[in-house]
């Protein structure tokens, strides 16, 4: 080989290490990049969907930038030192604890408290501040806020800062949309209607009891979980549960729930509402979603406002085989999420 030809082959060589070494560097900061921000706001102690919809999250590495985890408390699950205390049980067994913030929020409802959030220690301020702080910074995607409880911290950020609406996307589980009632709607209605007059994306995750197109439908019965389950998840330090005994793992402490929680229908199941939401902002086409005018609440009953330029999004008919194949699969391979 002459001189001019090993010259060129060396050339060549040593691009393409180079080449080869900048997509290895630049790659992580691209996939960090693609990871959807979320914040997670959850009566953590009200049954129990709110644990495996944070264990899902947490277990969803490779496409959530978990920023931390709010917590509020409705009408079930006691004070909101008991949302909290359920919520640090499943960070903890999914070994986040130290990773990922946890905040304690709304105790009380949006009319209580909106009034006097000049009070320097209002009821839910350090929820609510750490999702305005969070909302206020840069990133190339909307911030999602994912609240699957009561909407109170996430209205109460709306009120004391208006300027974050264009920086986030709010995804709610919660509704029966269009008739009444529903859990997470009824422990705080005025804070659901505030939010429906705001120009901010919102997307309302069904519920509809006992419909085949709601969240309820993506139903689980007590031989699923013993079945898929048992022994998944990382190894923890040992945790007590909120019945207790002791558990070094999500996985049989979800069995530890089922075994703890009344079963309803036929065969006797229980939905995991609240992970459905998860898994919709995962993936779109495991659900339908479409638009409507924003409408409102007069006391429990729908009232629909066709002429209204601002539109929710609601998100139905849901794909349970896909959603809870990838569940499991998740359980049982997860990739621990981690706060950039």
């Amino acid at each position: 080989m002459n001189n001019k030809l090993f010259l060129i082959s060396i050339l060549l060589i040593v691009t393409a290490c180079v080449t080869k070494q900048k997509e290895s560097e630049s790659g992580p900061v691209a996939e960090e990049a693609d990871k959807i921000p979320v914040i997670f706001d959850t009566d953590a102690n009200n049954e129990l969907d709110d644990q495996h919809a944070l264990a899902y999250l947490l277990f969803n590495g490779e496409t959530f930038d978990v920023r931390g985890v709010t917590v509020n408390a409705t009408f079930n699950g006691g004070e909101i030192e008991e949302h909290v205390a359920e919520a640090k049980r499943i960070m903890e067994l999914c070994i986040v604890e130290d990773k990922i913030p946890l905040y304690s929020g709304a105790n009380g409802d949006f009319e209580s408290i909106r009034n006097a959030t000049n009070d320097p220690e209002y009821d839910g301020k350090e929820a609510v501040q750490f999702i305005i702080d969070e909302s206020r910074k840069s990133r190339d995607r909307k911030l999602v806020l994912l609240p699957v409880g009561k909407l109170t911290n996430i209205a109460l950020a709306l009120e004391i800062a208006p300027d974050i609406k264009d920086n986030v996307r709010i995804v709610w589980l919660g509704s029966n949309y269009p008739e009444p009632g529903e859990y997470n709607q009824i422990n705080d209605i005025p804070s659901l209607n505030y939010i429906l007059d705001q120009n901010v994306p919102f997307e309302m995750v069904m519920v509809r009891y006992g419909k085949p197109s709601g969240s309820d439908a993506v139903r689980v019965t007590p031989d699923d979980i013993e079945q898929n389950m048992p022994g998944v998840g990382p190894t923890s330090d040992p945790v007590t549960g909120r019945h207790g005994n002791t558990f070094t793992n999500f996985g049989d402490y979800s069995v530890n729930l089922f075994r703890n929680a009344k079963m309803h229908g036929d065969p006797p199941s229980r939905p995991l509402f609240d992970m459905v939401a998860v898994a919709i902002v995962k993936n779109p086409s495991w659900g339908e979603g479409r638009a409507i005018p924003a409408p409102f609440l007069d006391g429990e009953k729908w009232v629909e406002r066709p002429e209204n330029d601002h539109k929710v999004i609601i998100w139905e008919n849901f794909d349970r085989k896909a959603i809870l194949e990838d569940f499991y699969d998740i359980m049982r391979n997860p990739v621990i999420a981690e706060r950039r």
